[in-house]
């Protein structure tokens, strides 16, 4: 066949529009993943969020991300309208450290039903509330009852039968401060310690600092305050000072936020845990992207990936 000039021209720009045309249809191949955090006003989440960003930049052909954190550790509403958005946004997995283990599971079940896959991080999500609404949501995260259990025994060695002990505690209706609370219990049972309360921190410093101003006012002969995150351990660490009891009261927490680090080294805090927050949104990224790409459904995914928690004190590397 005899090809003119004009032929030819019509040729390329059908070629050229095209290829136009054929890019947005393979970015819309690429997976939206979605990861919702608690309060971004937490040094341990903005941790999270940025190791999150950072997989996602090296692997940006793979997967696009959007992230977006509450203000206020307790505002579950906030999270369930964040859901929805993400939702609206036709994404194809919420990776999602949840403010509360009841609240968030209905409005993930509706995530579910619309064929978005569900990731769970760092709170584990209630099992009874899963399977009333007839899902399973897998879980990637530490043992926190065990992590717990690790800080406590550490502060264990310190101590003597009959000591008085606190327990500050994160949001009591969440899975993880409940278990780290019995991490805790577990360990001062073992040495013969007496916790004298346990009252929540809402995983806050200045609640923390409440907190922990009121334990030592009503027992002044406080050896210890096991304090359920380094958010909450912060504003402890200022009540000891404000007491006049440092060196006298020791104070645990739990996370290894940088900015308990200089504490650790001079003693202000005793130990931590590490809970590699960092790579804890990653392994949620990572698990919804292979079901992703197996084309697994939510019923077909594990029910739960255990990670690594470590002791963290001033002998730590």
């Amino acid at each position: 066949m005899k090809l003119n000039r004009r032929t030819v021209q019509t040729t390329l720009a059908l070629s050229l529009m095209a290829g136009f045309f054929a890019t947005p249809a393979l970015a819309a191949d690429k997976p939206k993943v979605a990861l919702v955090m608690k309060s971004l006003a937490n040094e341990f989440f903005r941790t999270m969020e940025d190791g999150a960003k950072a997989h996602a930049k090296t692997n940006a052909a793979k997967y696009s991300l959007v992230s977006n954190g509450i203000k206020n550790e307790t505002d579950t509403a906030a999270q369930i309208r964040m859901i929805e958005q993400m939702m609206a946004q036709k994404v194809d997995a919420i990776v999602i450290a949840p403010a509360d283990s009841k609240a968030l599971v209905p409005v993930l079940k509706t995530a579910i039903d619309a064929g978005i896959l569900v990731v769970n991080i760092d709170n584990q999500l209630d099992a009874a509330a899963q399977k009333e609404k007839g899902i399973q949501i897998p879980f990637a995260g530490p043992d926190n009852r065990a992590g717990a259990k690790l800080v406590g025994d550490f502060l264990g060695k310190g101590l003597k039968a009959g000591d008085k002990v606190g327990i500050i505690e994160g949001v009591s209706t969440t899975f993880n401060a409940q278990q780290r609370t019995l991490g805790y219990q577990d360990a001062m049972k073992a040495v013969g310690a007496t916790v004298v309360g346990v009252q929540s921190g809402n995983w806050e410093i200045d609640k923390g600092n409440t907190v922990a101003s009121g334990m030592l006012r009503e027992h002044p002969d406080l050896k210890g305050l096991l304090v359920g995150n380094d958010n909450m351990a912060l504003g402890a660490v200022a009540a000891v000072k404000a007491a006049g009891k440092e060196g006298q009261v020791k104070v645990v927490g739990y996370d290894n936020i940088g900015a308990v680090k200089p504490m650790l080294a001079d003693g202000r805090m005793l130990a931590t845990a590490d809970q590699f927050g960092a790579k804890q949104a990653v392994f949620g990224i990572e698990i919804a992207l292979k079901a992703l790409a197996e084309k697994k459904k939510q019923a077909d995914m594990p029910a739960a990936i255990q990670t690594d928690v470590v002791l963290v004190t001033k002998a730590s590397k």
